[in-house]
């Protein structure tokens, strides 16, 4: 920057991105101090190097006023991991779907390892149905990243959740736990009064016939 820039001549862009042309780096400098800005390199592996007129000060601000606000936005995704056997019981099963509804709940991404033993590698079926059945139940709350494979004596698939951190509704527990909350809502509440009945209308009275004296 400025002073520092050891070269003969640079190709020099202004302030607003135009192009001056190729200078001396002499008249390059007093260009910049004319317009009170710093001359700094921006490309030295070109030939000529091409230098810029900019507040450099400002530039660098602005920079790091960007890399913060990016920082900000970026959410860090953690990738879990629930490991299950393919003739796991349902106890077991309905435990550890659990702990993949938290964590996606929590919005991390959870990778899904059916581990095999002994003969169980030669029924690999056994496995992917276990991995069907469960991406159906948590549907509602994920969506499939990398579909189920075969990775040695164990199968892997990934799933990540729809919406991010933060959006996903805790109440959830996978398409059963949907249907028995909207179950909920459309039937009466035992609570609610009775619908009081409307009165019988009271029959009129006849008017006196008898003829008058």
């Amino acid at each position: 920057m400025n002073d520092q820039i050891r070269t003969k001549e640079v190709r020099l862009v202004g302030p607003a991105g135009e192009q001056v042309g190729i200078v001396s780096i002499d008249k390059a400098l007093q260009l910049a101090a004319d317009v009170d800005l710093d001359l700094v390199e921006v490309a030295p592996t070109a030939r000529p190097p091409v230098c810029k007129l900019m507040d450099y000060g400002k530039y660098k601000y602005e920079s790091a006023q960007k890399a913060r606000a990016s920082r900000r936005n970026q959410q860090q995704t953690v990738i879990k991991e629930m490991k299950l056997r393919p003739k796991i019981d349902k106890h077991d099963y309905e435990t550890k779907k659990g702990h993949i509804v938290r964590f996606l709940t929590a919005g991390d991404k959870v990778k899904i390892t059916i581990m095999f033993r002994g003969r169980e590698q030669s029924r690999p079926e056994l496995g992917r149905r276990l991995l069907d059945k469960l991406a159906e139940e948590i549907s509602d709350l994920a969506v499939i990243e990398s579909a189920a494979k075969q990775d040695g004596r164990n199968m892997i698939m990934v799933v990540a959740p729809i919406r991010p951190k933060g959006e996903i509704n805790k109440a959830g527990g996978g398409r059963k736990g949907r249907d028995r909350d909207e179950a909920a809502e459309a039937a009466p509440s035992e609570d609610a009064p009775a619908q009081a009945e409307a009165p019988a209308e009271a029959p009129a009275e006849k008017p006196d016939e008898t003829p008058a004296s």
